[in-house]
């Protein structure tokens, strides 16, 4: 079947984008809901990049039938500034999935510098056989106050049971994390972000060779008004006037899943990361969420992998994310093909932009 790849165009109905996204996603809730779809993409057209961002579309036979977007974001990779984009909202029908790779080498033609996070195995082989590389992979933490979302526990144990499970995990909880020593750090809820965050990420640049560029203004309009996760809670430690981390804390609609979307600190202030990620369990907790996840690279502005675990999140993923990256000049690139050398959180990542 012929198709062909061209631009997205004013001229395009956006029904025939809704029908696409039903017909590739039939079992995504967020897939049917086409006012929540276009707000997301209204938000994205906020962006103080936006004038760079690119849409294509797969036609065949006069009928959309793929779509791939590329989302700008500036980074500083070794201290230099750089504009680098991500695929998004990537869907094909699956009659013309053998075009898919036709779209992604569009998007590999027009933009010079790609970061991403992906799972989907596909995709994945779709982008590194068109150049990009793995860089590692994310850490992943689950933590489950509902036995239900305990990775690996059978579905078939009768309600009293997991009743008495649900109980323990929580007692198991506080003995956990509300002896954890922190000295004499205070976390605070922010009102916002300030020029405090400003300095906090120049920081984090100076000190660690990759990381996407998270200043205030970034900051406000990542989990400010008008973002799909605007209710988002915003935890800090500050020292006076300086903010020596943060941390953004978010709940699903249904209140059952809480995301712990970021969490930096000044670079090796591990200590700040212990304080950020007890209350934000805490916080968690107090809202009765069924379970916590947390994703992120580890890295000197991070907690590491033990601190999880002792705050009693589960480790690993049945499904691996992986950090993937190609950038036109072969040193930065070379830099940026590490995740060690990368201050990342999920928060960051496309795929978070559609949770709800």
């Amino acid at each position: 079947m012929k198709a062909r790849v061209r631009p997205l165009e004013d001229s395009d109905l956006q029904e025939s984008l809704e029908r696409l996204r039903v017909l590739v996603r039939p079992y995504s809730p967020e897939a049917h809901d086409t006012a929540w779809q276009s707000s997301v993409w209204s938000w994205l057209g906020s962006h103080p990049l936006a004038d760079k961002m690119h849409r294509w579309v797969l036609e065949a036979e006069g009928e959309i039938v793929g779509h791939l977007a590329a989302l700008p974001q500036y980074y500083r990779i070794n201290g230099r500034r750089m504009i680098a984009y991500t695929p998004a909202d990537y869907m094909v029908l699956p009659e013309y999935g053998f075009h898919a790779i036709t779209l992604m080498r569009r998007f590999f033609r027009t933009c010079d510098n790609c970061v991403t996070w992906d799972s989907a195995p596909a995709v994945i082989g779709v982008e590194t056989r068109l150049g990009a590389e793995e860089a590692g992979k994310i850490r992943f933490g689950a933590k489950p106050w509902n036995i239900s979302e305990a990775p690996g526990f059978p579905t078939s144990v009768p309600a009293p049971v997991r009743q008495v499970c649900n109980w323990g995990l929580r007692t198991l909880d506080r003995a956990l994390n509300d002896t954890t020593r922190i000295g004499d750090l205070k976390v605070e809820v922010l009102e916002g972000f300030d020029e405090s965050c400003d300095e906090l990420f120049e920081d984090v640049a100076a000190s660690v060779p990759c990381a996407p560029e998270k200043d205030a203004a970034f900051l406000r309009w990542r989990y400010g008004s008008g973002s799909p996760q605007a209710s988002t809670i915003t935890l800090g430690v500050k020292d006076g006037e300086n903010l020596l981390g943060y941390a953004a804390l978010w709940v699903t609609a249904d209140g059952l899943t809480g995301y712990l979307l970021d969490l930096t600190t000044r670079p090796g202030r591990r200590d700040v990361a212990r304080a950020l990620l007890r209350e934000a369990v805490r916080h968690f907790r107090r809202l009765r969420v069924h379970s916590v996840r947390y994703r992120f690279v580890e890295s000197p502005t991070s907690p590491r992998a033990r601190d999880l675990w002792r705050s009693g999140f589960f480790p690993g993923s049945k499904r691996h994310s992986v950090l993937l990256v190609k950038l036109a000049d072969s040193d930065l690139h070379e830099i940026a093909n590490d995740a060690a050398r990368w201050s990342y959180n999920f928060g960051d990542v496309e795929g978070s932009f559609w949770i709800r």
